[in-house]
C-alpha cells in the first residue's frame, strides 16, 4: 500500500502516465490556440458556416484541456501550464495560416490524427495499469473525434 497514490495506482507507473497526460495536453493548448485563430480570422465564401465550426472546436478543446489537467492532478502530479513549454513539448505546431478555410481543415484534420495516436497509447498504459478513469477518458476522446475526423474529412471530400 505504501507504493499506491491516493486513488490506488502505482505511484511510479502513475507517473509516467501522468507525464504523457502532459504531453497530450501540451498539443492539446496548442490545437485550441490555432483552432481560435481559425475563427477569428477565417475568411471567404464559407466563412459563417466554419466560423460556427471553428468555435465548436475551440469550445470542446478548452473542455478537454481541462479535464487533462485535472486527470493529471487526479494522479498526483503537477499540470504544465505555461505556454513556452507546450510549444517545446507540442507535436502539433502553431498555425501559420489561420484565414484559409481548406488550409484550416487540413491542419484540424492533421491535429486530430496526433492526438488520436497519443491518445491511443495513453489508453494501452492506462488500460495495463488499471486506470479506469484515465481508460474511460481517452476512450470517450478517440470515439468522439474519430466521428469529428470522418465529418472535416467528409467536408473536405475525402
Amino acid at each position: 500500500m505504501e507504493n499506491l497514490n491516493a486513488i490506488g495506482l502505482d505511484v511510479s507507473k502513475s507517473k509516467n502516465l501522468a507525464e504523457k497526460l502532459s504531453d497530450l495536453l501540451a498539443n492539446y493548448s496548442v490545437f485550441y490556440q490555432n483552432a481560435r485563430g481559425y475563427h477569428w480570422n477565417i475568411k471567404g465564401e464559407k466563412f459563417f458556416e466554419l466560423h460556427e465550426k471553428f468555435e465548436e472546436l475551440y469550445n470542446d478543446l478548452f473542455e478537454k484541456i481541462d479535464e487533462i489537467a485535472e486527470r493529471i492532478l487526479t494522479l498526483d502530479q503537477s499540470p504544465t501550464h505555461k505556454f513556452t513549454d507546450y510549444l517545446k513539448i507540442s507535436e502539433i505546431k502553431e498555425s501559420q495560416e489561420v484565414n484559409n478555410g481548406k488550409k484550416a481543415i487540413e491542419e484540424i484534420l492533421e491535429a486530430f490524427k496526433i492526438l488520436i495516436v497519443k491518445q491511443r497509447e495513453i489508453l494501452d498504459l492506462s488500460g495495463e495499469i488499471d486506470d479506469e478513469g484515465t481508460n474511460a477518458l481517452m476512450s470517450d476522446y478517440i470515439r468522439e473525434q474519430e466521428k469529428t475526423v470522418w465529418m472535416y474529412s467528409a467536408y473536405m471530400n475525402r
